[in-house]
């Protein structure tokens, strides 16, 4: 028995974050067209309560 599928073995090669342009980070999903970090291309920035610094 192998451990997956297939498929999943063509998946590895794929870039899923690149660079995004408004906060820098490594974090824009190619797919999903979102950055993950700020909410890019959100007009507000992504930011929640919880997330925050004490």
């Amino acid at each position: 028995m192998s451990n997956g599928t297939a498929v999943m073995g063509k998946m590895s090669n794929k870039k899923v974050h690149i660079r995004c342009r408004r906060c820098g980070h490594h974090a824009y999903h190619v797919r999903e067209k979102r950055c993950a970090h700020c909410g890019f291309p959100a007009p507000k920035l992504r930011s929640y309560r919880w997330a925050k610094a004490k």
